[in-house]
């Protein structure tokens, strides 16, 4: 069978620069590795989703010229997830969780890292409250090690019951969380190689337990990019109102001057000078 590799972005604001770089390192790895390109729009988090913000997405990878041989949106596969969900249940994986995020706050202990790691309270107290008592639904995560390898950074030996603990699949108002139909999809759409930004690395190892728990053996292949971060050295986010492609698109800049200043943020170029879709995809090609 032929690879897959997707780009997955989601319509909770408009694409920025990092956006921009991850597009270009997911087409140059489908160019190195000749993979088929799946463009997946991650319209998850229903609360923040729009649709002016889908359209932007095919709006702004059509003017770069990105092109892809497939497409989904994640609104439309509810049946996949529901089926998903129901085989977790089959198989006593799956409780609901009654914690307000005060208490998950209060009560649990943090990573190194300063994520949550959730102590499995309510794993077997679902009998003290009520059945229509807002919760979430929780997965039991197994207590061990997850050994996986980045194509960039190398081996990584990960236990997620000690990193996260059993993390939420579906939310309080019935969203499937990013953790959960993520790994769904990369499933279903028979995803090999996943190319991101290192903000997600931490979450690798619970998407490959996850993967497991659902039937897929064996994980794609990952590899981690590195970020364009702002003045203080944050990455580039929506919830920080970015500056976004579509602002420089409106204020007249052509996509070879964008193109050029992203790759030299990235470290790929010299100089912001302008440069064409296919020579920055080449950057990226001849360090994969």
């Amino acid at each position: 069978m032929p690879g897959k590799i997707r780009f997955a972005p989601s319509p909770t604001g408009y694409l920025h620069e990092g956006h921009l770089l991850s597009a270009l390192y997911v087409w140059a790895a489908a160019k190195k590795w000749n993979l088929s390109i799946h463009l997946r729009i991650e319209d998850h988090d229903q609360s923040r989703a729009r649709p002016e913000y889908i359209r932007s997405i095919y709006e702004d990878l059509e003017w770069f010229g990105f092109e892809y041989d497939s497409d989904s949106i994640q609104s439309n596969r509810k049946p996949v997830y529901e089926a998903a969900l129901e085989k977790l249940k089959r198989e006593g994986l799956v409780y609901p969780c009654y914690c307000s995020r005060k208490q998950l706050e209060a009560e649990n202990p943090k990573s190194a890292t300063g994520e949550i790691v959730y102590s499995g309270k309510c794993l077997h107290a679902a009998e003290a409250h009520a059945a229509d008592a807002p919760h979430n639904l929780r997965v039991i995560v197994p207590d061990e090690t997850i050994h996986w390898h980045d194509l960039r950074l190398g081996d990584f030996d990960e236990n997620p019951k000690k990193q996260c603990g059993d993390f939420p699949i579906r939310d309080r108002d019935g969203q499937w969380t990013y953790q959960f139909a993520v790994c769904v999809d990369d499933i279903d759409e028979s995803i090999t190689h996943v190319v991101r930004g290192e903000d997600i690395l931490s979450s690798t190892a619970r998407q490959i337990a996850l993967m497991r728990m659902l039937g897929r053996e064996t994980p794609p292949a990952y590899l981690h990019h590195p970020l364009i971060v702002d003045t203080a050295g944050k990455k580039l986010s929506k919830r920080e109102l970015a500056h976004s492609l579509r602002q420089d698109r409106e204020a007249g800049l052509s996509r070879e001057t964008l193109l050029g200043r992203v790759c030299f943020k990235a470290g790929l170029a010299a100089s912001p000078a302008p440069i064409g879709l296919a020579d920055a995809i080449y950057l990226i090609y001849q360090i994969l």
